[in-house]
């Protein structure tokens, strides 16, 4: 008797209950084409000073590390305006939507996201500033070093027909009170502008697991509107290293400070820590993190 989709995907999440979490993620030994690649990837600043670790020495490992996962959903940290086109021109399965964080759109870092163009239609995309003036270009929120931002993007996925609001960020690296009010604002607006629809959220958040912006995103949101973290929900009894942040050294020991967030109406099939590296050159002092979601009833 053929398998019901309802059936495939309980099988689909119980194959992956197993799944190592950290190194790169596993490719599903069985996949359906309605599963969504989400990878978030916070690429360095390509304007930082770090000699044999600059940009223009591992933007092609960058790319590489992209490609070898192929997601679906790529969201970018720190990127400027040149590492957006770079990408771009060695992406070209994807189109792009970003603006720099400061008043004038082409200043200061993005956090771009790329969308694969053949599976997606772009319905609307907006930014906001995590500050007490969301809407004011370049506004910087309480004690945060730096203006931040949300980007956002309406889809509709062009092989189910489900349309969900995917939001990228990236939180202040300085300002404690910052990061818990921007995770506080960003919990109380992804599911508003999402409206009834899925949502996905990915970023650099600067804050490890038990923290303050952490509980506020992912356990302090009433049941209706919940933000499921990936990773843990794959992965909340494995008892190795979770680091992201790893200088260009590989460490892992550190924090998680890197999430993928999802609604309740995704399933999450799997999630991991892509820590890939060609001789020792690691493609930024992130590791990127990934997530394949499926969509549920």
């Amino acid at each position: 008797m053929p398998m019901s989709k309802h059936a495939f995907i309980v099988l689909l999440v119980a194959s992956f209950a197993s799944l190592t979490a950290t190194g790169q993620e596993a490719t599903p030994s069985v996949s359906g084409d309605d599963a969504l690649k989400v990878m978030s990837f916070n690429i360095r600043n390509g304007k930082a000073r770090d000699g044999a670790n600059h940009w223009d020495k591992r933007q092609q490992l960058v790319v590489k590390t992209i490609t070898n996962y192929s997601p679906d959903l790529l969201g970018t940290q720190e990127t400027y305006e040149f590492q957006a086109e770079f990408l771009q021109q060695n992406l070209p399965d994807y189109s792009h939507v970003g603006r720099g964080r400061e008043t004038a759109p082409e200043k200061g870092e993005q956090c771009t996201v790329f969308f694969k163009t053949s599976r997606f239609e772009k319905l609307a995309e907006g930014h906001f500033w995590l500050s007490p003036k969301p809407e004011q270009p370049g506004s910087k929120g309480w004690d945060a070093a730096l203006p931040r931002m949300v980007t956002w993007v309406k889809l509709k996925d062009l092989r189910t027909g489900h349309s969900f609001v995917w939001f990228n960020t990236h939180f202040d690296h300085r300002g404690e009170r910052a990061r818990v009010q921007s995770a506080r604002l960003l919990a109380q607006r992804a599911p508003n502008i999402a409206d009834g629809h899925a949502f996905i959220i990915t970023g650099d958040f600067n804050a490890g697991l038990e923290s303050e912006p952490y509980q506020a995103m992912f356990t302090g949101n009433k049941p209706g509107t919940r933000v499921i973290d990936t990773f843990r929900e794959i992965a909340e009894n494995n008892d190795k290293p979770q680091g992201t942040f790893n200088g260009f050294k590989g460490t892992d020991t550190g924090a998680r400070i890197d999430w993928i967030g999802a609604s309740k109406q995704f399933q999450v099939l799997a999630a991991g820590i892509d820590k890939f590296e060609v001789n020792g050159q690691y493609p930024s002092d992130h590791f990127p993190v990934t997530a394949t979601l499926g969509f549920g009833k």
